[in-house]
């Protein structure tokens, strides 16, 4: 029987917020082949994503706050096994779609649980923790979305969608660890938030969301989706009203960097970025 702390732990309501990269890559692609979209939604969102929160608390045993959970239970070796057998069945499923993709989906796989495990932990090291997450939630679910929905399984990818991608991310992940620096400590982590400080990792984040935001921009509009680019920057405009409100609020009181303002800001800005891109994908149709 599948035990209370392994199904908390698997954290599945947290992949809604990787979801935005999913509709993204998705509206790219001109009319994707419905079976396969439903297949990688199902793959990245219901195996790999919770597989992979699953495993690395099991690495972590959290006993503070984590990403989407105010109080983790301890894990059991059940967890251990669960995604295990998630990250097979995805492996299995994934055969349905393609090679390229079973070979990219293996490759999230292993780069997740060299983030976590004990023997190698990337996510100790500030920037090689920050580049796997960034590189592997951004341009590698970016393509695995493109590449296999794609009617023909097209594996030119476009470059910049990879890019953008990236740092969307970038922008954001930093911030989900903004209030986890002293239990990180504890355990010898040091994560890219850490390094920058409370005020840094705003800083650094509205940067490279700033970034972030011109190149999409440029790749928008250059594919000639202007309208699609104004709809997309309307929808994110309470994800920067609520960064501001709550940088200003961090500002006077770093106490203000906490689990629920994260949570907050986490899903602002996922409902926010998600239909943004869920309607740039249904213009197609219109």
């Amino acid at each position: 029987m599948i035990q209370r702390s392994t199904i908390q732990l698997l954290r599945f309501h947290f992949s809604f917020f990787l979801m935005p990269v999913y509709w993204y890559a998705l509206s790219q692609v001109v009319k994707p082949d419905a079976f396969r979209a439903i297949l990688i939604f199902f793959i990245l969102h219901l195996l790999i994503y919770p597989s992979s929160n699953g495993f690395n608390s099991y690495m972590d045993r959290d006993e503070g706050s984590i990403g989407g959970v105010k109080s983790p239970l301890p894990p059991t070796r059940q967890l251990l096994y669960v995604s295990l057998a998630m990250d097979i069945t995805a492996i299995l499923l994934g055969f349905l779609i393609s090679i390229s993709f079973v070979l990219a989906a293996v490759g999230y796989i292993l780069a997740s649980r060299a983030y976590s495990a004990r023997t190698i932990r990337l996510k100790k090291y500030p920037f090689w923790g920050y580049l796997t997450v960034v590189v592997c939630q951004g341009a590698l679910v970016f393509f695995m979305v493109y590449h296999g929905s794609h009617l023909s399984l097209s594996l030119r990818v476009p470059i910049l969608g990879m890019v953008s991608a990236s740092l969307l991310i970038g922008g954001f992940y930093p911030l989900t660890q903004i209030y986890q620096h002293e239990a990180d400590a504890k355990d010898g982590v040091r994560t890219i938030s850490s390094v920058l400080g409370i005020r840094g990792t705003f800083i650094f984040c509205g940067s490279v969301y700033l970034i972030a935001f011109f190149v999409l921009a440029f790749f928008l509009i250059v594919s000639l989706e202007i309208k699609e680019f104004l709809i997309f920057s309307t929808c994110m405009l309470p994800v920067l009203v609520y960064f501001i409100r709550w940088a200003v609020r961090v500002w006077r009181n770093p106490a203000s960097a906490d689990f629920l303002h994260t949570m907050r800001m986490n899903t602002i800005a996922s409902v926010c970025t998600s239909l943004g891109f869920i309607l740039v994908f249904l213009m197609q149709y219109l």
